[in-house]
Formats: structure tokens, sequence, C-alpha cells
């Protein structure tokens, strides 16, 4: 006769787990429409663009995160509270024929942070 161990069953076993406190949720939806649910570290210093680009989205940031080219240019499409533009965002966006005054931001300006959880970003098609 064996002896079993006595099975533990967590109080919460049916409580979808919560996700590492330096992680955040981030929505991408690529260019064909697709949606990616993904967890971003915020315990790196990195900003949306280059999490973006370690995920192998098509983001050209051809300035390497300057806020002076256009080609890391994405739509938020959630209620998120993001700092305001600065003024090399706003030039930079400004040549883009795609803005979007309301949605309309460079990836490169966005630090990964915890105020950015939920985030849902469309990325901008090429120009």
């Amino acid at each position: 006769m064996s002896i079993s161990s006595p099975q533990i069953v967590h109080p919460e076993a049916n409580v979808t787990p919560k996700i590492e406190e330096s992680t955040i949720r981030i929505t991408v939806i690529d260019r064909m429409g697709n949606r990616h649910e993904l967890e971003a570290p915020t315990d790196l210093g990195l900003n949306l663009m280059e999490f973006l680009k370690a995920c192998e989205f098509p983001v050209q940031a051809t300035c390497g995160g300057m806020a002076i080219c256009s080609t890391c240019h994405v739509f938020v499409e959630s209620e998120q509270h993001l700092k305001q533009r600065s003024e090399a965002e706003e030039l930079a966006l400004e040549q883009s024929f795609l803005m979007d005054e309301c949605k309309s931001r460079l990836s490169c300006q966005l630090p990964l942070s915890p105020q950015l959880d939920g985030l849902v970003v469309r990325i901008a098609p090429e120009e």
C-alpha cells in the first residue's frame, strides 16, 4: 500500500494569474489588423519602439528613437493617460500625412512603465 501525498488546492485556482509586477500587458494591432496580446517588461528601460522591434514588428525607427522621423508612428487605441507630446514629437508627426491629432504617437517617445498597462496600439501604415 502506498501513501500518496495530499493534494493541495489553491483557493484561487480558478483565478487568472497576475503577471509579474515588472511587466505590463500591451495589445499591438499589426498592419493586417491582427491583435497581439503581449507582456512587456518595465524594468529594462525600454520604450515602446524598442519593444516593438524586439518582437519583430515592422517598425523602421530610422532615426533610432530621436523623435526626428515618424517611422515608429502608432495610433493609441486605448484610453491611457499618456504624457504630452514633446515639441520634437509634434514636429515629426506633422510630417506624416497619416497623423491623427488625438491618437498619433511616436512609439520611441513612450517609455514602458506601469502606467501603460493595458495599452492598445495600432501600427501606422507605411507612408
